[in-house]
């Protein structure tokens, strides 16, 4: 079947959205488990608490660190052998994450956060490969449904840490056993991909824009701007909850639920999402997702009560898939085959080195801000202000160039 064939009737690029919906839903479960106990299981192992964060940090930053080259290794081997590479890398960070708890080291928690970050930083490029065999039209589309997979680890992953964290004698060890079996299960899915071959390198200069060239378009440079805000805030946020719920003194029961509820508005609008953006704009939808993001705060500083963190974290998870799969939409429009390598590893880059930084300071922010953990979660809400202006500015400033610009 000729590449004219697989755009006319999307069947497989429709065969590729199940298959990472999938991966999605059984891989994409360990981050979701790890999120919720990572701050958790830091404050335990951490020898100040203001780094109770820091292994969260370590997931992103080694997801920033990783999305250029395996984005290099993904355009010159394939999508799967990217996708191999991350699960590996979350299989041995789950490993080493256990021995880090078993033997009450936080260097080596550190370590197998950072390898977990390798897996975390393939499942970003899940969206990507969902568009590889789509037609324009069902683009958008293939991009918000892969990203609805995460709906399934959003039930698996937190209530899976309700009846894990306690398995042994070491807290949390239970939880990254399970996570190494995910890994392990998930690997077999990359076998049914229907993807494009890599291109064979053709002689001479490179083709495509450079990093410069690309980040001088106003429709990249914004997209990338909006992608780095709506992800950067979401964790912000998030990684905190864990630590606030329970600071506040509510059962770590609770704080599961509240993820739970957190992971699921972040992907059941992604059922239509995709359907918006085609309908309303990439734009626009961006625009939306800011709105809600900044609403959440506003949720969040209104009080401490259970209520108050269920409506935050909700609200929070749908402006993050405005935000985040709209900046995703706009991205994909704006480049060519040529550079999709190269455009994809630097939004990543940028986006998690965002997102490593916001987790890093969420866990300064909560714990050694204020005098208590309600006055730390107020900072950690109110930090959002300044980046939702520069995000919005910078819509409002593509919104206003010229068309011909």
């Amino acid at each position: 079947m000729t590449d004219a064939a697989y755009f006319t009737d999307d069947r497989r690029a429709k065969r590729n959205v199940a298959v990472l919906v999938a991966a999605m839903a059984v891989l994409g479960s360990q981050i979701t488990m790890i999120f919720v106990i990572g701050g958790l299981a830091g404050q335990m192992l951490a020898p100040n608490a203001c780094l109770a964060t820091l292994p969260i940090s370590l997931i992103v930053f080694g997801s920033m660190t990783t999305a250029p080259w395996l984005s290099r290794v993904m355009q010159r081997r394939g999508r799967q052998a990217g996708f191999f590479i991350g699960a590996a890398g979350g299989l041995v960070g789950s490993a080493i994450g256990a021995a880090g708890l078993v033997t009450s080291s936080f260097p080596l928690f550190l370590l197998g956060s950072y390898f977990t970050g390798m897996y975390m930083s393939a499942q970003g490029f899940y969206r990507f490969a969902a568009a590889d065999r789509a037609s324009e039209a069902f683009r958008p589309k293939a991009i918000s449904y892969v990203m609805a997979g995460g709906l399934i680890s959003a039930v698996i992953g937190p209530q899976m840490v309700k009846v894990t964290h306690d398995l042994f004698l070491v807290p949390f060890l239970g939880t990254y056993m399970v996570a190494m079996a995910l890994n392990i299960l998930g690997m077999g899915l990359f076998f049914l991909l229907d993807l494009p071959k890599p291109a064979a390198r053709a002689a001479g200069p490179r083709r495509g824009r450079s990093v410069r060239e690309l980040l001088a378009t106003p429709e990249i440079l914004v997209a990338v701007i909006c992608g780095m805000v709506s992800y950067g805030l979401m964790n912000l946020v998030m990684t905190s909850t864990p630590l606030a719920v329970v600071g506040c003194g509510y059962a770590q029961d609770s704080a599961s639920d509240i993820v739970t509820g957190h992971v699921l508005a972040m992907f059941i609008p992604s059922f239509f999402t995709g359907h918006l953006i085609a309908r309303f704009g990439a734009e626009k939808i961006v625009a939306a997702g800011l709105a809600i993001l900044a609403l959440a705060g506003f949720t969040a500083l209104s009080g401490v009560e259970l209520g108050n963190f269920f409506a935050a974290l909700i609200l929070l998870g749908i402006g993050w898939n405005f935000g985040f799969i709209g900046a995703t939409a706009m991205l994909a429009q704006h480049h060519t085959a040529e550079e999709r390598g190269l455009v994809q590893g630097m939004n990543d880059a940028m986006v998690f080195g965002c997102v490593t930084f916001a987790s890093l300071a969420s866990g300064g922010l909560m714990n050694c801000t204020g005098g208590n953990p309600a006055e730390g979660w107020s900072a950690v809400n109110m930090a959002m202000a300044p980046f939702l202006v520069l995000a919005g500015g910078a819509l409002i400033w593509l919104a206003l160039r010229p068309k011909e610009a």
